[in-house]
């Protein structure tokens, strides 16, 4: 070996620096993160609760729906519970990077629980209101604020470098696995026994995920308070961002594609009770049919090994987003809008994990919970505002127009990431090497296990 330090030319963009034993073939791959007892506890916890938490959303809109049948108030009410992730995301990830993560994801979940015993009580007493759906939503969406970036922030610490990009890839099949069973469930015991159930049972789901997490051994990690002001710390996440060419485009798109492209979920009780003429089944079977393509794309991701060629998997799925929103738009056939929704699922999640994938193989550990919530907040956060917008549009051209406008400019900013990503690989390798994320690749028995 030669004396000389290691260049970016010299490492290829694959996460996992241990081979799989060729007899346990890809699909053992897909849950190699599992071997981690921290991630099996988060896991296993978390597929419960999340059952539940689709099950609460899908209850909620329906019940919005019912006693309003009003698309505006549907678009109200995805503004109110996740604009607070747009306003205190920058507060949030501070925060992930500064005190334990575990201690903050436990306080975020035990406040979930406490709203949704709360929206039970209300429903299943009869006494539920508009304003008091908006008003949870709206808490919700402040605990959420906090819970993202330190949960997104966590994954590295269950895991370790080696697996993390499985990690992630599990992690959204998980979520994505809970969008296929909650929406169906939802869909059940709404028409059977009412939304309050549904209420209930996300706040016994949670109980899950809090035994999981006070089961972890989890590494002490010093603390990050060096003296400098919480503004410079915000302010240092930023910088960073704006200067970081590839995260800081990955991010636009991302921003792009919920503003305009992710509204289309909160219009949906409109496709399946006047477009499809169907009550809440049809509209638990159309949810389940996004989660059922998400769920797909999850998995394959979860497949991979390497990072090489994911920039290009972005921008083919939210180009491909954009196709399949413009189908359903112009489907008037139940079985074409499933079909369509399962396309948009698949593309969806493709996307937002492979972006996902990238931003945290490029970010430094010291400034993770401050640029995942940047990410959360373009995820997540814009897609209220474009809900609310959507929810108006709708009100006047109709939810099939606004859903085509949200699938065209998807595919537009799918285009343009594609022609420019070419001229951003090579700084992202570069990000990706310096954080430790890569592996030599050349000779193959130098091949080593990260310091």
């Amino acid at each position: 070996m030669a004396d000389s330090a290691p260049t970016t030319a010299d490492f290829q963009p694959t996460i996992s620096p241990e081979p799989i034993p060729g007899g346990q073939g890809r699909a053992a791959a897909v849950f190699r993160s599992l071997k981690h007892r921290n991630f099996r506890l988060f896991f296993s916890g978390q597929i419960i609760s999340l059952v539940g938490t689709w099950m609460q959303n899908i209850a909620q809109a329906w019940l919005i729906y019912r006693l309003t049948g009003s698309s505006v108030l549907l678009g109200v009410l995805g503004f109110v519970s996740q604009i607070p992730i747009f306003l205190l995301s920058p507060l949030a990830g501070l925060v992930a990077d500064r005190w334990p993560r575990r201690r903050v994801i436990i306080a975020t979940q035990a406040a979930s629980m406490l709203l949704a015993f709360m929206l039970a009580a209300l429903t299943l007493t009869g006494r539920i209101r508009l304003w008091d759906i908006i008003v949870l939503a709206t808490l919700l969406g402040v605990v959420n604020a906090f819970d993202v970036p330190a949960r997104q922030s966590f994954l590295i610490d269950m895991v370790g470098r080696e697996d993390l990009l499985n990690a992630i890839a599990l992690n959204s099949s998980m979520f994505n696995g809970a969008r296929v069973a909650g929406p169906a469930i939802a869909g059940l015991l709404v028409a059977w026994i009412g939304e309050g159930w549904c209420f209930f049972a996300n706040g016994v789901s949670y109980l899950a995920v809090i035994a999981g997490l006070f089961m972890m051994r989890i590494k002490k990690t010093r603390a990050a308070h060096d003296g400098v002001s919480p503004i410079e710390k915000l302010r240092e996440g930023f910088r960073f961002v704006r200067h970081t060419t590839p995260i800081r485009a990955l991010l636009l798109l991302v921003g792009l594609v919920s503003f305009m492209a992710l509204p289309f979920s909160v219009l949906m009780p409109i496709f399946a009770g006047r477009i499809l003429g169907g009550g809440a089944s049809a509209y638990g079977n159309l949810m389940g049919a996004v989660g059922v393509g998400a769920l797909c794309g999850a998995l394959a991701l979860a497949m991979r090994q390497q990072l090489r060629g994911l920039g290009n998997v972005v921008a083919y799925s939210a180009m491909g987003l954009g196709v399949s929103l413009i189908l359903f738009s112009a489907s008037r056939l139940y079985w074409v809008s499933l079909a369509a929704l399962v396309l948009a699922g698949l593309t969806m999640m493709m996307q937002f994990t492979s972006t996902n994938t990238l931003i945290q193989a490029m970010v430094p550990d010291r400034l993770r919970g401050r640029v995942m919530a940047l990410y959360a907040m373009m995820f997540l956060g814009m897609a209220p505002i474009g809900s609310l917008l959507a929810g108006a549009i709708a009100d006047h051209v109709g939810a099939p127009i606004t859903v085509a406008l949200g699938g065209l400019a998807s595919f537009a900013g799918g285009l343009v990431f594609a022609r420019k990503w070419p001229a951003m690989r090579a700084p992202a390798r570069e990000l990706v090497a310096a954080q430790g994320m890569v592996a030599p690749t050349a000779p193959p028995d130098t091949s080593a296990r990260p310091s």
